[in-house]
């Protein structure tokens, strides 16, 4: 049985992972921490788990927690994970990132985007954590950075035309919508319940900090640099992340071709489920699940590609993507603790 810890529990990453981890048939969670809830009970902070843990929250130092637990879930904010995993990779434990800190390559693109990186060392051991593309490396490295919630839906979204030069790069547009829970569970005005109800806005426009991450990955997919124009939404609703992208197709094909090229790409992929022409993703079909639902059309008048992916952010946007990564560096089903059906209605 593996042994887990879950370094930064309080949070809405944290407590799905714990959700999720506990009904995993491998791995038993040893740890959790909070600073804020030092010696509570995980099920008196949060009644979901009443009745399914004894867990209580520490505060126990990174070589506390490596004595207890085999692997390690860092789910804390950018800029504190950098912090941490360094104590973590000495103790030779397994590590899964949560946070921004370890996705970028390039040093100097995370430092323009998000500040000073105090671990620089580190980021060459890290693996980009979307195994339906690294599944390989995953399975050989003990550190994973986990995608942010955003380019884990538009890669998926893309990769396979990317790949293929099917479009023209220098045209994508990325349109996304996202459940208030992607802000986190720490109190912002910007989240407060009379700011999002009622509410559709964009924002971060042609700011946001996931969008060299989602270059960094398009540009390895198209073997050149690769430059995108994206635009966050936030809509009122908990959790869900759909995704319309745009692109000009540099070759006549239809829809049915499309979905050939993506269900041909992602054969064999369990979380990965292209739709048949003229039906496309909501996120109510996957919300709860972690699952990456994807619907391909094609604007014949105006030539582009026009892709919508749908995924649960805290889930195959977040957690879910921990999990599925821990199971490949585990060598365990690559679907244990991930076979659940969306919740509907």
């Amino acid at each position: 049985m593996l042994r887990v810890g879950i370094f930064g529990a309080s949070g809405y990453t944290g407590q799905e992972l714990l959700r999720l981890l506990l009904r995993h048939p491998e791995a038993r969670v040893e740890v959790v921490t909070s600073r804020q809830y030092k010696g509570q009970s995980v099920a008196d902070v949060f009644p979901l788990f009443v009745g399914l843990t004894d867990l209580e929250f520490s505060d126990a130092t990174p070589e506390l927690i490596a004595q207890a637990a085999d692997l390690v879930f860092l789910a804390l904010p950018h800029g504190t994970s950098m912090q941490f995993a360094p104590a973590f990779f000495r103790t030779g434990k397994k590590i899964i990132d949560l946070s921004a800190d370890f996705r970028l390559r390039a040093v100097a693109t995370y430092e323009q985007w998000y500040g000073k990186h105090d671990a620089r060392d580190l980021i060459r051991e890290a693996v980009y954590g979307i195994p339906e593309l690294y599944r390989e490396a995953i399975g050989r490295t003990s550190f994973v950075a986990v995608p942010g919630c955003y380019p884990t839906g538009a890669i998926l979204g893309l990769a396979p035309v990317v790949r293929e030069h099917w479009i023209d790069t220098t045209t994508i547009i990325i349109d996304s919508k996202s459940g208030v829970s992607g802000a986190g569970r720490e109190p912002q005005t910007a989240s407060l319940f009379c700011e999002v109800n009622e509410g559709f806005k964009a924002y971060k426009i042609g700011q946001h900090r996931h969008t060299p991450e989602m270059e960094q990955e398009l540009s390895l997919l198209a073997g050149t640099d690769v430059t995108v124009s994206f635009t966050p939404h936030l809509v009122p609703m908990n959790r869900g992340i759909l995704s319309t992208i745009y692109a000009t197709l540099n070759r006549d094909v239809t829809a049915a071709d499309l979905v050939d090229l993506y269900r041909g790409f992602y054969a064999g992929e369990k979380f990965i489920r292209v739709y048949k022409p003229g039906l496309f993703p909501n996120i109510s079909s996957i919300r709860g699940s972690n699952y990456c639902d994807i619907g391909l059309a094609v604007d014949r008048r105006t030539k582009r590609v026009i892709i919508l992916s749908a995924i649960d952010n805290l889930i195959k946007g977040a957690a879910g993507a921990a999990l599925q990564s821990m199971n490949v560096m585990c060598g365990f089903p690559e679907a244990a603790g991930l076979d659940m059906i969306a919740l509907a209605p």
